[in-house]
Formats: C-alpha cells, structure tokens, sequence
C-alpha cells in the first residue's frame, strides 16, 4: 500500500523535484544568492516534505486499506465510512454496484429457481407414464422383449433421476435430514432396481455388511449409492459387484468392487470432473455427470470417496463415513 500512496503522490514530489532544481539553478547562476543557503534550506524543505507525508500516509490511506480488507459479501452496510471527498465518490459509486450486483443476482436467483421448479414438475410429469408404462411392461410374456424394454424404461428412469438431482444438488444444504439409515434395506432396494439390467447382463451380488447402519441423509445417500452400483453394473460383464460395509478408527466404510473394465490410469485424476467421459472407452451415451454429481452430494455429507482400479480387473469405490459427533450440527442430528 505504501507503494501505491507514493505512486499516487509521484507527480506532486515530481513538481517538489523541479522547484528545487529550478531555485538551485538560480542560485548557481546569480551569484549575489548563496548557493550554500539554498542548497542547505532545500535539504531542510525536502526533509519536512517526508516527514509530512509518513503522517499524512495513515489518515490518507484508511479508507482504501479498509476497501481491500472488506468481505466482498454484497452488503453495503459493511462498507467503511469514507471521510475525504474523493472517498466519498468513491463510496457511492460503490454502493451503487453493490445495490445493482444485489438487483441482478436475486433476478438470476429467482429466474434459475423458476427454471428448476419448472423442470421438476416437468420430470415428476413424465413419471406418471413411465409408472403406467413398467407396469404395462411387467404383464408382458415374452421374457426377452420384457428384459429389453425393461432395460430401456431403466435408463430412462436414470436419467430422469440424474436430472432431478442435478437441480436439487445446488440448494443440497437446505435439504439435509441426518438420519440412521438401514444398509441392508436400503441396497437391497437399489439392487431390486437393477435386477433386470444385471440379468440381462449376467451380473449377481455379493454382501457383507459387518456394520448395517450409518449415520447420513437418507435421499442423498441413496442417490451416491444409485449412481456407484449403474455404474459397476454397465461397466461390468459376467461377474460379481462386491458390497461389504466395515468400521476402521471409528469410520464407517462402504467398499463398492466390481470386476468390470476398470478405469485408465491416466483417466483417474479425472473421474469426478463434469462431463468427463473416459478416453478409452467411447461410450456415446455417457453424460459425464454421474461420478461429478456423487462426488457433489458426497462433500456436504461429509462423505469421503475413494477410488481404486486396474483396467482389466475392475473399480473399487469406498465410502468412509463420518463419525457422529463430526455430524453435530447438521440437520436432524
């Protein structure tokens, strides 16, 4: 800061400079003036000139220090009192961006809320006939026409629920109940979900769960939970998705196996990146958003991920859960 104060005095000291060039010049060239005098009364003037600027310094630069410390929070009342009249200008105008940074970001708010409810109904509308549409399908007798159709109304159903979740994702703190949740319910429900793609697929389960409650929210979990399994089983062929639950210094752990293709190691430091897409395996019908909204929903569950895999072998996602009385203070707890 003081950098810039004599920067911005640069041009007042610069006319300082050339006084005192011009007095000493007159001094040196009339002879009847002492150019000892002059030369000492100048050193004497340029003496007060610092002395008067390292005390104006302080007063002079309050106002702009107290300016690059304030918490950009868009609330003018935080601003600091200005008491110079170029401070004043400079506080209005600033007051006067924050009440229009304030007017923009409550229209985008509630223009991004709308377009959000919006396409909630819209969502929660479509499932009306996709309801209507499974049970259409379950009455069927043809086994692998049923299979297939079965998968087909699953994918959309996935994709409707990513959607829903998307838009939820950005007000997640809002819409937490931190509640014990049943392990063995809550898989078995998921896996149930799933049970035609992993027929189709020639995929089975198998569970350990050493510990069958966790402390989290149940809707939010759920959907991490959703979006681990889809992706073992669509990634995965002829082979077993291992589920076991164990507690290690006090944490909870969910380790999802798979024995599918796995995931490049170059692909790894990317996984949770929107819209990332392996390089290896171009699948055109992957949005990308899965693993980047799980990791989402996970941070404010307080929910560490882990990943492990070898191409070829399969991918290991482990879920460490947080103790309880790290949840202290959240919703429901």
């Amino acid at each position: 800061m003081i950098r810039n104060y004599f920067r911005d005095k640069a041009s007042w000291i610069g006319m300082f400079v050339l006084l005192s060039c011009l007095l000493l010049l007159v001094a040196y060239v009339d002879t009847t003036i002492p150019f000892a005098s002059i030369f000492y009364l100048l050193l004497l003037f340029w003496l007060l000139l610092l002395i008067f600027l390292f005390l104006r310094y302080p007063r002079e630069t309050r106002y702009y220090r107290s300016i690059k410390d304030w918490e950009k929070s868009l609330d003018a009342s935080t601003l600091p009192e200005p008491d110079r009249p170029y401070e004043y200008i400079v506080h209005e105008s600033l007051q006067e961006q924050v009440r229009f940074l304030n007017r923009t970001s409550a229209d985008r708010r509630e223009a991004l809320e709308q377009e959000r409810d919006e396409l909630l109904s819209w969502i929660h509308d479509v499932k009306t006939p996709l309801t209507a549409m499974q049970l259409i399908i379950e009455r069927m007798e043809d086994t692998t026409l049923k299979q297939q159709l079965t998968y087909e109304w699953l994918r959309v159903h996935m994709l409707l629920d990513t959607q829903i979740h998307q838009k939820r994702i950005t007000f997640i703190e809002n819409d937490l109940f931190i509640e014990e949740i049943h392990l063995p319910e809550v898989i078995s429900q998921e896996i149930r979900s799933l049970r035609s793609w992993c027929m189709q697929k020639g995929i089975g389960f198998e569970i350990d769960l050493k510990e069958t409650m966790v402390l989290s929210d149940t809707k939010w979990f759920t959907f991490i939970l959703r979006q681990l399994l889809s992706n073992a089983v669509k990634y995965s062929e002829n082979s077993d998705i291992h589920i076991k639950s164990e507690k290690q210094d006090g944490h909870i752990r969910i380790h999802i196996q798979d024995n599918g293709i796995g995931i490049d190691a170059k692909d790894m430091p990317r996984i949770f990146e929107r819209g990332f897409t392996s390089t290896v395996q171009h699948d055109k019908a992957a949005t990308g958003m899965g693993l980047y909204l799980t990791k989402r929903a996970a941070k404010p569950l307080r929910i560490n991920m882990d990943v492990t895999s070898e191409p070829g072998k399969g991918t290991c996602f482990t879920l460490t859960f947080p103790k309880r009385n790290e949840m202290v203070g959240m919703t429901g707890v």
